[in-house]
């Protein structure tokens, strides 16, 4: 990433854009900060980057935000942090094209980590392309079963309820989760549903 990369960090917490300005502007990468979604689109100068925007603030959220943009066609990637995580949210957060959802509290290297990937799968699409036909290797190397248990996943459903519907017991649902996981080489279930809405948008 190279540091003409420009970060536009929108968080209705003053607190917070400046702790992650600081953070950013220490990583070497430039920060631009906003108290709102609607100052952020509102910016008549705004030069394109790297969204990292909180998910819950007054007016609008982080997620219409991205859908906003994925809407009007930018392709500036979206990172959403939220301290309120949840399945369905994170699920919610990735079909409005955000690129990564990060709870907190969180190590200062996820986040930075996460903007350089996002920054440079937008640059190359090459690549892009590469991991889509990865992970499609990796769906296909799935059991039936564990593509079942990974639908119930991606609905945002609990273990319980996706053991009732497929008429086995939330234990066995663990395992298979636990196997689905390992076989698609997700670090979490964010990470999961990303790979997921790759393959399936």
């Amino acid at each position: 990433m190279t540091n003409d990369t420009v970060v536009h960090v929108i968080d209705d917490d003053a607190a917070v854009r400046d702790s992650l300005a600081f953070l950013l502007n220490t990583a070497g990468l430039k920060a631009e900060t906003y108290d709102s979604a609607v100052a952020f689109l509102s910016a008549t100068e705004r030069r394109p980057g790297c969204v990292v925007t909180d998910v819950r603030m007054p007016d609008m959220t982080g997620i219409e935000l991205a859908r906003r943009l994925q809407e009007g066609g930018s392709g500036e990637p979206v990172i959403v942090i939220t301290g309120h995580a949840d399945m369905a949210l994170a699920v919610e957060a990735l079909r409005a094209g955000v690129v990564d959802f990060i709870e907190k509290p969180f190590d200062d290297e996820v986040l930075l980590a996460s903007i350089r990937r996002a920054v440079a799968t937008v640059r190359d699409t090459t690549s892009a392309a590469a991991e889509r036909l990865e992970l499609a290797a990796r769906f296909n190397a799935l059991s039936g079963r564990e593509r079942d248990v990974l639908n119930g996943l991606v609905l945002g459903h609990a273990n319980k309820v996706i053991a009732y519907d497929l008429d086995i017991s939330p234990r066995t649902v663990e395992v298979y989760r636990a196997n689905l996981m390992t076989k698609m080489q997700a670090g979490s279930l964010s990470e999961l549903v990303r790979m997921y809405l790759t393959v399936h948008p």
